[in-house]
């Protein structure tokens, strides 16, 4: 109750933001008669002018209502359109790293013109995140006539591109580009081993369109740049042989009696997690078969750091043969193995397992095995 009459007299914080953004919107407003007289050149002189104040020491927010009154004279200019009130205040609330929520049609790209100017003055480059690749296009080619006849470079970022336009794109005071492109220039940056292989600078702003869909929605969905890692057709090959050879245990020893197997083995499978362990005794007959295949030395322990390799594969197998069933989990289709949607029973076509189960599969199967990926980076946009 008290909240809400204090709410009443001194208005909530959204209302208190935007009487401050109203004192300097008066301010641009002030400005335009003055701006409609310059010539182009002169319009495009203050870029030149704003840029060496900033470079003695001024700070962008006393720049701001000059900076936004020649944006709004030169899109009347070019763009035949002007920013309207609205707008202005958008444009500040989006400087100001704020959510600024505009309906369809109310003029979002041409609001964030204001603060994409204003920050690019600084030198140190502005990134516009769209959500894909058109959108990113229309709008530099679009909004880059009125940023290019203030004085500004516009660059597009797209997926393909040479290392050497990445670098172009990026070094312009403006770039477009979407927010996948940008993680994955990111990544890539971390994986050169020249820095001057990047294609990134440092980061200063952003505007990001449909902010609610990037940073909540597809908050948490990974970027992940995988390679193909060491060939080892002939290693599954073997251990596809060796894993029938091992017997399943029935039942489960209980820790405290030790009573409860009914049938000893050399693993147990646990259904639920979908996983397979090796018993003391399988452990045992691990070493024995692959010393007689000769994938290990007389006598060497499974868990030789030599010999770690040899593990993951056999649980691959291991659970290739006992829990992943045919015409289940997958079916064969054309000498590939293609993975059953668990919940929707529609094939997954081009998906695969990961941790070589795939390839512990197909070498069940009998059909070519294909190279394993591994995953060299990754990155969400949460972190």
């Amino acid at each position: 109750m008290a909240i809400n009459i204090l709410t009443k007299i001194f208005g909530s914080r959204n209302d208190r933001l935007l009487k401050q953004y109203r004192n300097v919107l008066a301010k641009v407003n002030g400005l335009e008669g003055q701006f409609e007289k310059l010539s182009d050149d002169g319009l495009r002189d203050k870029t030149h002018e704003f840029k060496a104040r900033i470079a003695k020491g001024e700070t962008l927010d006393s720049v701001l209502p000059e900076a936004f009154a020649v944006v709004r004279e030169g899109s009347k200019r070019v763009m035949k359109m002007r920013h309207f009130d609205v707008q202005i205040l958008g444009g500040m609330a989006l400087h100001n790293g704020k959510i600024s929520e505009m309906r369809t049609g109310e003029g979002k790209t041409l609001t964030a013109t204001l603060p994409v100017y204003l920050n690019a003055l600084s030198g140190k480059g502005v990134h516009v995140v769209t959500v894909n690749d058109y959108l990113a296009t229309r709008d530099a080619q679009w909004m880059g006539r009125l940023y290019n006849f203030l004085g500004l470079t516009v660059g597009i970022n797209l997926p393909q591109m040479p290392r050497e336009e990445k670098q172009t794109a990026y070094a312009a005071d403006i770039t477009y580009g979407t927010n996948n492109e940008y993680g994955f220039d990111y990544l890539r940056d971390n994986m050169v081993h020249e820095v001057g292989d990047r294609v990134q600078r440092g980061l200063n702003y952003a505007i990001v369109d449909e902010v609610d869909s990037i940073l909540i929605d597809e908050a948490r969905t990974p970027l992940i740049i995988s390679g193909q890692a060491e060939d080892h057709t002939a290693m599954y090959l073997a251990i596809n042989k060796a894993a029938p050879a091992l017997v399943r245990q029935v039942g489960e020893a209980d820790p405290r009696t030790g009573e409860g197997v009914t049938t000893p083995g050399d693993f147990t499978v646990d259904e639920k997690s979908h996983q397979i362990f090796l018993t003391e005794q399988g452990h045992e007959s691990a070493e024995r078969i692959f010393a007689e295949m000769g994938l290990i030395p007389e006598g060497s322990s499974l868990y030789d750091p030599s010999n770690i390799t040899l593990m993951h594969h056999l649980y691959a197998a291991l659970r290739a043969n006992h829990l992943y069933h045919r015409d289940q989990h997958y079916v064969v289709q054309q000498g590939e193995i293609v993975i059953v949607d668990e919940f929707t029973g529609r094939l997954m076509t081009g998906r695969r397992w990961s941790d070589g189960l795939h390839q512990a599969v197909e070498a069940k199967e009998g059909v070519p095995i294909q190279p394993e990926n591994q995953t060299l980076a990754s990155i969400t946009f949460q972190n």
